[in-house]
């Protein structure tokens, strides 16, 4: 009884508002910052928000107030990402949470924790058309991993508790809590726990957690990694949401087999390793789409075979046998046939097979030469001759100084491929993006979210004129809360990506995608918006010093640079075409073909 009454809440049996305890729960979950935009129907929780910081000055609650919902989201995103917690958005209700339906789909696709509560209009109006009334449960649904209206107000302690399990547990995700104005102001007593029954939900989450892989199991896997003479680790964005990168790479280096990794697995394994082959699929790097092509194994390790990787499953690693770790069992054999496979944590499953295969040798000496020196023959290039500012050498430059150190945020485009091509990075939940929903305007605002997550480490938003369009309001947010965001545009006047679509596939046909004729002149709109550091750089002659200083600079920094609108990102598989049809560009050598057979020089040790 005792034990009881020790672990029972505080203020369990404390009449307050519902408002309140919705930040009460937030408090309890831990939440040090919330993200959001006020409006009529979320007052209430607003007003908890000011009433709980000062009555608890200790634990204050921080509030970040974007130029928009949408900016909102994204950093929650961001913040979840750095800090692997639960991120979380509070807007109001009708267009507070409809521009919050494009970062509740853009986590749901890339695995991302987080909680959005919206506002909702009082319970007796809802269905009436009221002022601000949305639809929300309805067009939230399709979007998050769970989305609930709180009609029963007794209900609404537990469902932000269960909101916040929701999201953290199995495979990560966004839940949606819309909350009628008139619930918010209702008083109950607070009962300091309690979830909603999950039964289905429960039981597929416990029966994962019991998946471990037995000493059987264990052995039909290390029985085909045996055969194999070729292994390749295929690593995803999975390894990071389970904290799974310190077993991916003891595994990598017990067993010496090279690793590619998914855009959103960058970082489960450093990248300047010697056994790393950074990213594959569209614009990956050549060898590591040769390396697939090549290899006999495939190990894949929180990975989902997705379109951009993997768009013709019959000729993806056809020489290989497949293995699949992933927590989601739908993963598995969705797109690609799997020879061996196991449902549950990566983190747990990983520790499992490195205890079973402590006795398992394997010799990749001769696999790991040729790697090394498709490596050394097939690697990143570019024109190194224009007089013109070239993308990829602004980044190289960058990355000389930051060493993989920083934390780097895109927007959506050829600066993305770019920056997860050119950058270095050590550590996982370093490289922010927007993946499998490809958010134009996602880079500003996840930095914001990444820079109150990590106050101080240092933050790149790597972006383009495009896309820094679409959220260019959130410049203000840095320097109204002085976070020292680093803003890096690369300015090619259009929208670049897309013009190499157009240039390749529709005979240069440029439709809507030129952007020589806007006027927007940035570094003015960063002077407006209070940044202290905003320059602009179109000759080569200025960039290095430029970028020193921009780095070095104390607080928010915005530079422009003006780069070669006919840069092109390559490698590039184009859609729907294998890793044999790759396009290398002019500057990366290609390999005529892919052996037959794959031939390994055993004569000298890698």
């Amino acid at each position: 009884m005792a034990m009881a009454e020790k672990l029972k809440h505080p203020l369990a049996g404390t009449k307050m508002r519902g408002a309140d305890m919705i930040i009460q729960i937030m408090a309890d979950e831990e939440v040090d910052t919330i993200f959001g935009y006020s409006g009529g129907a979320i007052l209430p929780t607003y007003d908890g928000i000011f009433q709980w910081n000062a009555r608890n000055p200790k634990q204050r609650i921080n509030l970040i107030v974007p130029a928009n919902e949408q900016g909102a989201g994204f950093m929650a995103a961001g913040y979840s990402r750095v800090t692997g917690k639960v991120g979380v958005s509070l807007v109001t209700s009708g267009p507070g949470a409809t521009n919050s339906v494009t970062p509740i789909r853009d986590a749901m696709a890339d695995s991302i924790p987080m909680v959005l509560v919206c506002g909702q209009v009082a319970r007796v109006a809802v269905g009436t058309d009221a002022f601000q009334e949305a639809p929300v449960f309805n067009i939230m649904s399709a979007c998050a991993k769970h989305v609930f209206l709180v009609k029963d107000e007794t209900e609404l302690e537990a469902t932000v508790r269960t909101a916040f399990y929701l999201a953290r547990s199995g495979r990560p995700g966004p839940v949606v809590i819309d909350v009628p104005k008139d619930v918010q102001n209702w008083e109950g007593v607070f009962q300091g726990e309690g979830l909603l029954p999950l039964r289905g939900y429960q039981q597929r989450l416990d029966n994962m957690s019991e998946a471990r892989i037995s000493k059987d199991k264990a052995r039909e896997f290390f029985d085909l990694l045996k055969a194999s003479k070729r292994p390749l680790i295929y690593a995803g964005g999975g390894v990071i949401n389970s904290n799974a990168s310190a077993e991916l790479r003891k595994f990598a280096h017990d067993y010496q087999i090279p690793v590619v990794t998914t855009l959103m697995g960058i970082g489960a394994i450093d990248t300047r390793d010697e056994l790393a082959l950074h990213m594959l699929g569209m614009h990956g790097m050549a060898y590591a789409n040769y390396a697939v092509d090549d290899c006999d194994f495939v190990f894949a390790v929180g990975a989902r075979f997705d379109d951009r990787v993997c768009a013709v499953p019959s000729q993806w690693a056809k020489r290989a046998k497949v293995a699949h770790i992933d927590i989601d069992r739908a993963e598995i054999g969705k797109v690609k046939k799997v020879d061996w496979a196991h449902v549950g944590d990566v983190k747990l499953s990983l520790q499992d097979l490195l205890a079973a295969g402590k006795s398992v040798k394997l010799d990749t000496v001769a696999w790991l030469k040729h790697v090394q020196e498709m490596k050394a023959r097939h690697h990143l290039n570019y024109n190194r001759d224009s007089e013109i500012i070239q993308p990829q050498a602004v980044l190289d430059l960058v990355n000389e100084i930051t060493k993989g150190d920083a934390i780097v945020t895109t927007g959506v485009g050829q600066h993305q491929m770019f920056a997860a091509q050119h950058f270095d990075f050590k550590d996982p939940r370093t490289f922010l993006t927007s993946g499998s929903m490809g958010t134009m305007g996602y880079g500003l605002p996840s930095a914001i979210g990444a820079q109150v997550g990590a106050p101080g480490k240092l933050v790149i938003d790597v972006d383009g004129d495009g896309s820094i369009r679409m959220n260019l309001g959130e410049m203000e947010t840095c320097t109204t809360y002085d976070l020292p965001v680093k803003i890096l545009l690369l300015n090619n006047l259009g929208d670049g990506m897309v013009v190499q679509w157009q240039t390749l596939y529709y005979q240069s046909r440029y439709s809507g995608t030129d952007k020589s004729l806007h006027a927007k002149d940035f570094v003015k709109s960063a002077e407006a918006d209070g940044f202290k550091f905003a320059k602009r750089v179109s000759k080569q002659e200025d960039l290095k010093k430029t970028i020193e200083e921009w780095l070095a600079f104390k607080g928010p920094a915005f530079l422009e640079v003006m780069v070669d609108k006919n840069a092109f990102v390559y490698p590039m598989v184009g859609p729907g075409m294998a890793y044999k049809d790759m396009i290398t560009g002019p500057y990366i050598e290609a390999r005529d073909k892919a052996p037959e057979e794959i031939r390994l020089d055993t004569s000298s040790a890698f």
